[in-house]
């Protein structure tokens, strides 16, 4: 018997494909604990984070939010394993980020990427910028949260393992 190793990583510059949609699986359930933890590390005192009683008076709303920047982090962490594992060079930036809808504890984020596109870097060569365009949306299907992001990833070359 053969024993195969397989590698998880992203994709290289060649594999992307203008259009592609990506579905990321599993969602992540946002808790509470989430929420406190992320927004204290960040310094973040928005008392619609951390102070119920005051959230939970505030319309139109009337419960706290999830952090928005840990919507944005997680919609682009889950992207990663499928998309940039060991290919990603760097993150060169976010644009066009919006939140439509807010995410609580105990909704699930599901994430999308879609392959906006892509250019051989003129000052990089063997890399290329690929644009990203990431929509998150809840267990009900609204969009909570869309971001475009640049990144620079690795081209194949000849010898690299795929």
């Amino acid at each position: 018997m053969t024993t195969h190793d397989i590698l998880q990583r992203g994709l290289y510059y060649e594999e992307f494909m203008v259009d592609a949609r990506y579905l990321h699986r599993p969602g992540r359930t946002a808790t509470e604990a989430d929420n406190v933890l992320f927004t204290t590390l960040t310094m973040n005192t928005q008392a619609l984070h951390l102070d119920a009683a005051f959230a939970d008076a505030q319309d139109p709303f009337r419960a706290r939010l999830m952090n928005s920047m840990w919507t944005l982090s997680t919609m682009v962490g889950v992207s990663v394993a499928q998309l940039t594992q060991g290919t990603l060079v760097a993150q060169l930036g976010f644009g066009d980020i919006v939140f439509p809808h807010p995410l609580f504890a105990g909704d699930t984020l599901y994430t999308e990427s879609v392959i906006v596109d892509k250019r051989l870097s003129s000052s990089r060569p063997g890399q290329g910028i690929v644009k990203i365009a990431h929509t998150g949306r809840n267990q009900d299907d609204t969009v909570v949260a869309t971001a475009v992001r640049s990144v620079l990833v690795h081209c194949l070359r000849e010898g690299r393992d795929k």
